[in-house]
């Protein structure tokens, strides 16, 4: 399975993709709207964890695209 994690704090990003790499699963991350956007945009995942608050591109306009 293929997770997106769409975070902007750095250390929850990074615990979330630590602890869920360890259960098997395949983890990307950006840290702020717009990358995330693009990478669910160009990129098939499962899927995506994701922050509501972002620089850029917030996630309710994520979500809505």
């Amino acid at each position: 399975m293929r997770i997106l994690v769409v975070e902007d704090e750095h250390k929850i990003a990074n615990s979330l993709k630590k602890g869920l790499e360890q259960e098997g699963f395949a983890v990307d991350i950006a840290y702020e709207g717009i990358s995330g956007y693009d990478l669910a945009a160009t990129e098939d995942y499962d899927v995506i964890i994701l922050d509501l608050m972002l620089p850029g591109m917030n996630g309710i306009k994520i979500s809505q695209n």
